[in-house]
């Protein structure tokens, strides 16, 4: 097996780069949440439920930053995989074991990309031939092989995945509630994805259309022996829907000049640019950048409706309304992410978040459950701010002091405009609306921001009582 990354100009990321992909992104997905040991993962560690889109995102980010970047950024995102895997273990509800590391786990999620880019062919009548599938097989291998994964887990050759896969599907995979949700259930909560721009007020009405289209095709595209074990029908008009939509996006996308027909990062000839990421707090924004305005019911109330704000929007990252340790590592994970850090690096952040997690427990469970409740919070944190002057300091303060660190990517003790976008910005936040935060971060107004300035306006976020301190302004002006 060759061992040399593929060049821009190969099948894989021409492949990977074209936009019809999307089409079986969620069928992708289906299947690799059908693992015991993946939606075990997800069920303890995930926020799919709450921001499925980010998911979807964070899938194509890493594949991009796999089969996109050079060699050492390849090495570099594996690494970085490795260490996020390495903290997703535990035990399921009915007592198996489970960690994300499991090498049969990994090697099933990454043959599944490969299924699904041979899968994008033949649903669009343009199967690729035997050697058009070697080919592409052999590249894809040049990238697995840097996870160092034993080898005779995977498929010897393209024309061994077929049967790797219905082996799978019948021996391990699951009707998991991961897959369920996907198929049927994720869709009609979820919020408005970051891009619908103008048609955000229609989302309401444009979700439930958009749910049973997305489950119609999904549940056509699936492998038969996927539906045939759990049950799942694949419906006449569900099968038109497919044809339709893989076959009519394969007409126009190839007949589009490339930087049309490909997705912003591989320039058409697969060149991969920065990567972009969004599993933050708010869509694409590091938990804690950009919060939707505290809603007043009466004079005095602001303080508590940015405290109640702050719980949902930012805490709350699993959306179920408690508060957990898997929230606050969801928060350290967002960082991690947006910033590629270090291991040393990463580690701090996590760190960070873990000690005020555990300052939330400890001062806020009052009923011993291993979470907490928006109530339990937000009276918490007002009573706290009120009666310790030093009581942000024992939880907020140190994960705030780990993010501006690693936010600094330059070292300086300071944050440039540039570094305060890299981890505050994205596309749901106007130009303007970042400009205006970094302003009330900036206090003494010298463009750039001070470790005790950030903490300052975040302090200020919590304790100020009325909305024309600056820092009550830090999230959006009221």
């Amino acid at each position: 097996m060759t061992t040399a990354l593929p060049g821009s100009d190969r099948p894989l990321r021409r492949t990977l780069g074209e936009r019809r992909i999307a089409l079986v992104a969620w069928r992708l997905l289906v299947l690799q949440n059908a693992d015991p040991t993946v939606a075990a993962g997800l069920a303890e560690f995930s926020t799919y439920r709450a921001h499925p889109w980010r998911r979807v995102e964070h899938t194509m980010d890493s594949g991009k930053r796999l089969f996109f970047a050079d060699r050492e950024g390849l090495h570099r995102e594996i690494a970085r995989l490795e260490r996020t895997h390495r903290r997703i273990q535990g035990t399921t509800a009915d007592g198996r074991s489970f960690t994300a590391l499991e090498p049969a786990v990994r090697v099933w999620v990454l043959v599944t990309l490969y299924e699904s880019m041979t899968a994008m062919g033949e649903l669009s009548g343009a199967p690729l031939g035997p050697a058009q599938r070697e080919e592409l097989y052999a590249e894809f291998r040049s990238v697995c092989d840097a996870f160092a994964l034993p080898a005779e887990l995977f498929p010897a050759t393209a024309a061994d995945v077929p049967a790797y896969m219905e082996r799978t599907i019948r021996e391990r995979l699951e009707y998991t509630g991961a897959a369920h949700d996907l198929l049927f259930d994720m869709l009609r909560q979820a919020p408005a994805p970051r891009r619908l721009g103008r048609l955000r007020p229609a989302w309401p009405l444009l979700r439930p259309v958009i749910a049973r289209l997305l489950t119609a095709l999904t549940l056509a595209d699936l492998p038969p022996a996927f539906r045939e074990r759990f049950g799942l029908r694949r419906s006449r008009s569900a099968g038109a829907l497919s044809w339709t939509l893989h076959h009519g996006a394969r007409h126009v996308l190839t007949r589009l000049p490339d930087r049309l027909r490909y997705r912003s990062g591989t320039d058409g000839d697969g060149t991969a640019g920065r990567a972009t990421t969004e599993e933050p707090g708010t869509d694409g924004a590091v938990p804690g950048a950009h919060l939707p305005r505290p809603r007043r019911s009466g004079r005095g109330t602001t303080r508590r409706a940015r405290v109640e704000t702050f719980f949902r929007q930012v805490l709350d990252q699993t959306g179920d309304g408690y508060l957990t340790a898997a929230d606050l590592q969801a928060m350290a994970h967002n960082v991690c992410w947006q910033l590629e850090l270090s291991e040393d690096r990463e580690a701090q952040v996590y760190a960070g978040f873990d000690a005020w997690w555990q300052q939330i427990r400890s001062s806020m469970d009052t009923d011993g459950d291993d979470r907490v409740s928006l109530a339990e919070f937000s009276t918490a944190v007002l009573a706290g701010v009120d009666q310790d002057p030093a009581y942000l300091e024992k939880g907020l303060h140190p994960a705030l002091r780990a993010l501006f660190r690693a936010a600094d990517t330059d070292g300086s003790g300071r944050l440039g405009a540039d570094e305060y976008r890299v981890v505050f910005g994205s596309s749901r936040i106007h130009p303007a609306e970042l400009n205006h935060g970094f302003r009330q971060l900036d206090a003494d107004g010298d463009g750039e921001i001070t470790e005790e300035e950030f903490l300052a306006a975040f302090t200020a976020y919590f304790t100020a009582r009325g909305d024309s301190a600056a820092g009550a302004q830090l999230l959006g002006r009221p």
